[in-house]
């Protein structure tokens, strides 16, 4: 079994308040990806805050508003939106942090004795919400063998993303297409 865990391809990380021009380089890579998965097999988060956001502790830490619900800034890139249309509603996790406790309990009974799961994932921010599902992920499904798409990822630097590779092949990750980048060109 062989699943996709698609991480915050929302507007705010892309062309938004937090969007990097190498975010919005990876949009045909993450589109192909997509269409390469069944869509029972993608599951989708989204960073997800309210307007008290800047009293958080992750607003005091970061102090740019974004992907507040129900704001434009939260919506999912309307070209990822639309290669995610037949992927089920319940595979769409909104999540007030990095990381998303109820999709590692979501996928957790998957891990059964002797069942290989295979995890791949790709998104937005490589050093903050994909390293955060990843070891997530990683904990909640020991076995399962996971990896990261770099060609699919970027972060707020270059040198934030490969730090964030680096982190995850520490904690037995795989990391594919490191270099290949579309930013790197």
């Amino acid at each position: 079994m062989k699943l996709l865990i698609v991480v915050d391809m929302q507007k705010d990380f892309i062309d938004g308040t937090l969007g990097t021009p190498e975010a919005q380089t990876i949009l045909d890579n993450v589109v192909d990806k997509i269409a390469a998965y069944p869509p029972e097999s993608v599951y989708v988060t989204r960073d997800t805050h309210t307007p008290d956001y800047l009293n958080s502790c992750e607003g005091r830490h970061l102090p740019v508003v974004h992907c507040v619900e129900g704001t434009p800034g939260h919506s999912l890139n309307p070209r990822i939106a639309q290669a995610l249309t037949a992927v089920p509603a319940d595979h769409i996790f909104d999540k007030p942090t990095f990381g998303s406790m109820e999709l590692a309990e979501r996928l957790r009974p998957l891990a059964r004795e002797n069942e290989l799961v295979e995890i791949e994932l790709v998104g937005l921010c490589t050093g903050i919400c994909v390293l955060s599902n990843a070891i997530l992920l990683k904990a909640a499904l020991p076995e399962a063998e996971l990896s990261v798409d770099a060609a699919c990822c970027a972060c707020v630097s270059p040198q934030s993303h490969d730090t964030a590779l680096q982190a995850m092949k520490l904690c037995h990750i795989t990391v594919e297409n490191e270099g290949k980048e579309p930013w790197r060109h």
